[in-house]
């Protein structure tokens, strides 16, 4: 992609799924990456995958002290940070007459609050900068309604409206955008899901199938690059056409 050689990217969540998938694609567009993830095991795992990262490091973004505390280190050892995929998330399959406050909070303090901690430190330093991209994992869960996620539709809906707010306030220096897939089938799919429910899920795909990671991570890449210089504010769905016909593909 046009512009991305030589920049330098963090990607929060980035040691499983759709972040190490992302991490993988910006190493190869000749980025400097650097990963936060909360998760040891996975953390293990990505710096023996992607020996050529910056860095790997802990971070809780639901923890704003951690989360100026890594964002500095991350700066500093890649001297100033260019992109950010402020991709980390969790979810938890459960009716919602049976969410307890701990769980509510758990998901919207990673999922919203944590987005909005990374994003404005990142906004910050990208304005001090003067330049930069910031791309939010959103997901199709945010403007179209699924039974049992109620406490994580509730914080992707929340970080469609954080992005379109951040890319209004932040232009012309920094933009923003959202990237919101459907389903992925990512390390967290499959501990949710099992295969026969899998496979129900891709009879009302109309693609018939789940995303991959990378090709999520393709549609992060060019967002992230001057190919897409004018593009802001905006919320970019990669389903598999599963929202775009309404009843008929569910």
């Amino acid at each position: 992609m046009k512009g991305l050689n030589g920049k330098s990217a963090l990607v929060t969540g980035g040691a499983s799924g759709i972040g190490a998938a992302t991490a993988k694609r910006f190493l190869e567009e000749g980025c400097q990456v650097y990963v936060l993830d909360c998760d040891s095991d996975a953390r293990k795992r990505i710096e023996s995958e992607l020996p050529g990262l910056a860095g790997v490091y802990e971070a809780d973004v639901a923890d704003i002290d951690q989360v100026e505390t890594a964002f500095a280190q991350a700066s500093s050892e890649m001297g100033g940070i260019d992109i950010l995929i402020n991709n980390a998330g969790i979810s938890i399959r459960h009716p919602f007459t049976e969410i307890t406050a701990e769980d509510w909070g758990r998901v919207l303090a990673v999922n919203l609050t944590g987005v909005f901690y990374v994003a404005q430190v990142a906004a910050r330093h990208m304005l001090e900068r003067g330049s930069g991209v910031i791309l939010n994992t959103a997901s199709t869960s945010g403007f179209m309604g699924y039974p049992y996620y109620a406490d994580y539709n509730a914080s992707k809906a929340g970080v469609i409206e954080l992005t379109r707010s951040m890319a209004l306030e932040l232009a012309p220096t920094v933009r923003v955008n959202a990237v919101a897939p459907g389903y992925v089938l990512t390390p967290m799919q499959r501990a949710e899901y099992t295969d026969e429910m899998l496979s129900e899920v891709n009879r009302k795909i109309p693609m018939g199938r789940h995303a991959q990671p990378e090709e999520i991570a393709g549609l992060f890449a060019f967002l992230a690059s001057d190919e897409a210089a004018f593009v802001s504010g905006q919320v970019f769905t990669i389903d598999g056409a599963e929202t775009a016909g309404g009843l008929a593909s569910r």
